[in-house]
């Protein structure tokens, strides 16, 4: 089986499980948890990639994207009060 056939049958199954219902519910789920995060990074912060590699080196600069959103939060809740 070639990659692209591969791929296009994983396409097909993702597909047909999110036209379930436990498959919809699912991905409200999703949604609600962790999807506008990543979507906030992304447009926000202007993370689309990583810039090192390696695992410890990739964990380090995730670590410090979280702590940049983590920061920027806390100072939009504090100008609030």
């Amino acid at each position: 089986m070639e990659r692209l056939e591969y791929e296009q049958k994983l396409a097909e199954r993702a597909a047909k499980e999110e036209r379930s219902k436990t498959g919809r519910t699912k991905y409200k789920l999703r949604q609600q948890t962790v999807e506008p995060v990543f979507g906030i990074v992304k447009s926000v912060l202007g993370f689309r990639r990583f810039l090192l590699r390696g695992m410890e080196k990739v964990s380090l600069e995730w670590t410090l994207v979280r702590v940049a959103y983590n920061l920027k939060r806390l100072h939009r809740m504090t100008m609030m009060v």
